[in-house]
Parts: C-alpha cells; structure tokens; sequence
C-alpha cells in the first residue's frame, strides 16, 4: 500500500471511540496471533540476516527474539493497563519519591505477580519531571501517527504504544530490510487492519509518509542523520530514537575474581547481541586508571569475548567500513576471533586504553565493538563518579543508555554518590548492575535520548513506552543486584532454547508457558560450553 492510500484508509476517530472492553479483546487475540505466526517471524528474520551476512549464521531461534519478546512484553504491559482500565481505574505504581530539580522518581517494576518471578531482584523507574501525572488513553484525542520502523529489530512496538498508549490510528512502514517480516506482522496485526486503525505501507514510502498532512507526529527509530532530514521535510513533529556511543562505568571497587568473570561475560554476551546492532548496547567501558583490578578485568574481557562466550554474526549494512575506521583511527585496536573465526562474520574488535579525544569517544559503532577509557581518577567510587559523569554527559557521543557495574559493598557505601550520579547522568536509559537493552524490553519504562533539542540531537528527541502512561519521563532506570545474570552466551544450545521460551512466555504468561522456561533453563545449566 502507499503512504496517501493508507492514510485515507484509517479512520482515526471509530478507533478513538473503540471501548476498553474491546480493545482487550483486540490485545488478546493479537497476542493469540504472535503464537500462531512466530515461527513464520523467526524464518524471516533470520533468513534476511543470513542473506546479509552471506552464510547460516544467525539461528531461528536469534529471529524469533529479535521479532516476538520485545512485542510481547508491550502487549503484556499494555494489556495489564486495560484490565484496570475495564475496572474504571489507571494501576499505581510501587512507590513515588520526591528528587532535586522538581523531579519524582516513581517505581513502576515489577508491578505484576508475573514479572516479579521473572524480575528477580531488578527494580524499574520512571524519573518526570514536574509532579507525576498518569492519562487515560481514551482521553487522548483521536489522530493518526506514522510509525517508521528499525532495520536491526523488525519488531516495531512503537506502532502498539502508539495505538493502544496514545489512542492513535497508525501508519507503519517497515525498513526495507524486514519487508518480509512485516508481511507477517500484517497478518498477526489484521484485526486492527479491518478496524481502519492501522495500515502497513511499502519500505520504499518514507519520503511520502513524512509528506503527509494531518499526522499527529511520525515515530521514527533509526540513524540520526535519517532522523534529521525528515524532521526537516516533515510538517509533523518527529519523535526519535537514533542510537549513540553508550558508556558502561566500571565503579572501582573490591570484586572477586568470580565477579570478575561473571561481569566479563555479561558484558561480551550484551556486546554480541543481534551482531552488535542494538542501539542500546554498551560501547565505552569507562574505567579509573588507578583501580588496582583494571588489567584483570580487561584481560577476563579479551578472554569472555573470544573464548566464554560464541560468536554472533554481524549483519547490519555499512558496518564493515564502520570496523576498518575504528581500526584504521585507534592504534591499540586488536581484532578477537570468537570460535577460532569458525562462526561466520563474527570477529569483535576490542580497543583498550584509548585516549579522552579519540576517535572511538565521538563515533557510534552499532556492530561488535568494544572501547575502554581509563579516567585519570583516584581509586575511589566517589571521586570516579564525578568524573566519569562529567565525561560521558560532556564527551561522549549521544544521550541513549548508560550502564554502570558497582559491587554490593561498594554501592551500600557510596549510595548517596551512586543515586546522585543516576539522577546527573543525561541518558535517558540507565541500568545500574544490569544492561540497557533490557530497559527497551521493559513495558513500564522509556525508550530514548535525554534532554536534546529538535535543533541538535543525536539519540533523538522524545521517548516511547511506559505502560503506566505518566507522562513528562526524563529518563528510565533500572537497579540491579551485582550478581544479577542479563545475557550470557556460554552455551548456545541453552541460550537458543531460552530464546525461544522467554520470547513465548512474554506472549503467554501462563503458568505452563513458565514451568516450560524455567525447567529447560535448569536442565540446560547441567551442560557446559558446546561450541
């Protein structure tokens, strides 16, 4: 379909109008379609992926996440907020608490029965400023949004927050690497098709999307300078998420050699994820040049990366001229082979000790690459955390996800510092002892940069999510215990399998869906490395 065809099919109003008790309805038996359809979406995804990288390097399994669990997880979200709607009532959050600046910090996960068996010790926040103020969807005007979707996750939850969040009508078109993905998505999504309240488009219809009179806004995920050429021809406003340099702050402290290794695989696994393209992942690992232990941690993250954990496939377009300049600009830069060079396309490059002005500071790699900057600080969380703030907020490219790994004893010493440093940091995803990514795959925060301006943005302007629907969201954060487990691709029969039953159980938090995760999990955790 093309653009001014699928606007004239919506009707923006009847959608405004559909009842909440319909609208349940609706969610459920699109989450009933996502279980029917999500192998064809597994088959998809990784077949493009494949026909980029040349070779059978990305599993069925890697195409069925990178399609279902972000989707599930929102649909979960939102379908919780419509049970309480039905109700007549918005669901509270945990707790809200008053910070500097006329901001409140409100704790909204794990809110749910589900999500606290899943959650572990994990605690999500919505940081806004002004006094919080929750809005019924159905009290959002009528209208209708354009959704342009990302090439690295064929998988555009911003088209099911625009429609059941901001009670829009929506247009999605698909990038045009995941226009056979989006086939099925149109399938799964047909309900809302017949309703007049959404419309897929063809990948090549960007330029006549953002023409379009009349949109309430166009979403958009993707590069910045994309970003900035539509906002520039687009009479509506442009909400953006366009990736950037993502610091992780190792906070010098007392770790253990186990704690070593364990934050060493966790960091290659999240760094290994979707061939490296997943804009939130942690790209600078920022560390003190005086912590007693830095040379043992880079060496457990040489070790993680090419022998602990296996190799992923990078497939994303133009990254491979994204590696010669990074290895071309950074002198210390050395080229790891995960498997021996066995998997295909999946060498990293890792660049220790590069310098406050260099190139891998001010350039986004979005594949496999790894930097580390030792700060010129004392060793001592305090200190390393006034640094390391004032560098990442004024250094580092782009205002999109920061991590930041602080042992147990040293946070309860430093947790004044600690809260401080997460209330300054300009990003708008913060994971405290747990990785980015897993605030996007979170229904109850947001997804953005922080603080930038429609003039001069780099990770975008605006934000999406938040199944609570607060509003004026400054940033998203999440609070993990230091021994907390995110991804670790030590084994790739049991990562596949957990792929897999995670991406269902997020569609299907039925107690069989859960035994199902957890019982294979356990069983796969008697077996070791087989690769």
């Amino acid at each position: 379909m093309k653009a001014l065809e699928a606007f004239d099919s919506l009707s923006p109003t009847s959608w405004a109008e559909t009842s909440v008790v319909d609208r349940l309805a609706l969610i459920v038996e699109i989450q009933e379609n996502i279980l029917k359809y999500c192998d064809e979406l597994g088959t998809a995804d990784a077949a493009m992926k494949n026909e980029q990288v040349g070779a059978e390097g990305v599993s069925h399994s890697e195409g069925i996440v990178t399609t279902v669990n972000a989707m599930g997880n929102t649909l979960m979200g939102i379908r919780h907020l419509y049970e309480s709607l039905v109700h007549g009532k918005l669901p509270k959050p945990i707790g809200i608490k008053q910070l500097p600046d006329d901001r409140f910090e409100i704790e909204v996960f794990p809110l749910y029965k589900k999500d606290k068996l899943i959650a572990g010790k994990v605690r999500g926040f919505l940081h806004v400023a002004g006094e919080p103020k929750q809005v019924n969807p159905l009290d959002r005007p009528a209208g209708i949004i354009a959704v342009s979707g990302a090439g690295n996750y064929s998988s555009s939850i911003e088209m099911a927050m625009a429609l059941f969040l901001e009670n829009k009508a929506v247009i999605h078109k698909p990038h045009q690497l995941n226009e056979e993905s989006d086939k099925v998505w149109a399938k799964i999504f047909a309900p809302l098709i017949e309703r007049g309240a959404l419309a897929f488009i063809d990948g090549d219809q960007g330029r006549e999307m953002s023409a379009l009179e009349g949109l309430h806004s166009i979403y958009f995920t993707g590069s910045t300078g994309v970003a900035h050429a539509i906002q520039n021809a687009a009479s509506a406003p442009l909400v953006s998420e366009c990736g950037g340099n993502n610091p992780c702050l190792i906070v010098p402290g007392k770790w253990t050699d186990k704690e070593i290794e364990h934050w060493a695989i966790q960091l290659a696994s999240v760094g290994k994820l979707n061939g490296g393209a997943v804009c939130g992942r942690p790209q600078t690992i920022i560390t003190s040049k005086n912590w007693p232990q830095r040379d043992q941690f880079i060496t457990a993250l040489r070790n993680a990366i090419s022998e602990t954990t296996f190799g992923t496939s990078t497939y994303y377009p133009g990254v491979a001229k994204t590696k010669e300049a990074f290895l071309e600009n950074q002198p210390t830069a050395e080229v790891l082979k995960p498997e021996g060079g066995n998997h295909p396309n999946s060498d990293f490059v890792f660049i220790p000790g590069i310098g406050e002005d260099d190139f891998a500071v001010s350039n986004e790699a979005f594949c496999q690459i790894f930097s580390e900057l030792p700060l010129d600080t004392a060793n001592d969380a305090g200190d390393f955390l006034t640094k390391a703030v004032d560098f990442c907020n004024n250094r580092l490219l782009g205002t999109l996800g920061c991590m930041m790994l602080v042992d147990n004893d040293t946070f309860k010493a430093n947790e004044a510092a600690v809260h401080s440093a997460v209330h300054e940091l300009d990003y708008g995803g913060i994971a405290v002892n747990n990785v980015p990514p897993n605030i996007w795959l979170n229904a109850y925060l947001t997804w953005g940069g922080c603080g930038e301006t429609t003039e001069d943005f780099v990770s975008g302007v605006g934000n999406f999510g938040n199944g609570l629907n607060f509003e004026n969201v400054v940033k998203s954060v999440i609070i993990d215990d230091f021994g907390a487990s995110a991804f670790a691709f030590t084994n790739r029969r049991q990562v596949d399998h957990m792929l897999v039953n995670a991406s269902k159980y997020s569609v299907d938090q039925s107690w069989g869906r859960f035994a199902k995760l957890a019982g294979q999990m356990a069983l796969d955790s008697l077996h070791g490395k087989d690769f």
